[in-house]
């Protein structure tokens, strides 16, 4: 793991809201638009007259693909951007838990190094707070 890769953590949890967003935007595209009422009854005794409402969408079948098709691009955009989170979030698991804060304070939630050292403990400095992460991640590789 390098730290390419705990920046691109940050980006990935972003996209990753944003994709979702964008695909609630787009299904509510493709909610029913036209209703309608028809006439008919029940299928089974008593059979009475009942009336039912049938709804669809308004748009032609190019415009149905092409929904289709940017559903599925953002789909996968959230798949791989969700992959991403998961890749670091597992090996977040397996490292120490000092480093484990440590990078939470400075990556994710992008604190400097001295707030870092501030959350960490009353005696470290932001130095060696630094050069602590920079000797863990030389050895990670």
């Amino acid at each position: 793991m390098d730290k390419k890769i705990l920046e691109e953590y940050t980006h990935a949890c972003i996209l990753l809201k944003e994709t979702e967003e964008e695909i609630q935007a787009l299904d509510r595209k493709r909610t029913p638009s036209i209703f309608g009422k028809v006439k008919g009854s029940n299928p089974e005794f008593p059979y009475q007259a009942r009336s039912f409402t049938v709804s669809g969408t308004a748009f032609d079948d190019v415009d149905g693909k092409e929904l289709r098709k940017q559903r599925q691009i953002l789909e996968e955009r959230r798949v791989r951007a969700k992959k991403v989170k998961l890749r670091v979030e597992e090996w977040m698991n397996i490292i120490p838990m000092r480093m484990q804060r440590i990078i939470k304070y400075k990556f994710f939630e992008e604190m400097t190094w001295e707030e870092t050292a501030a959350k960490i403990s009353g005696k470290a400095t932001g130095d060696s707070i630094r050069m602590e992460y920079h000797n863990f991640m030389r050895n990670q590789k």
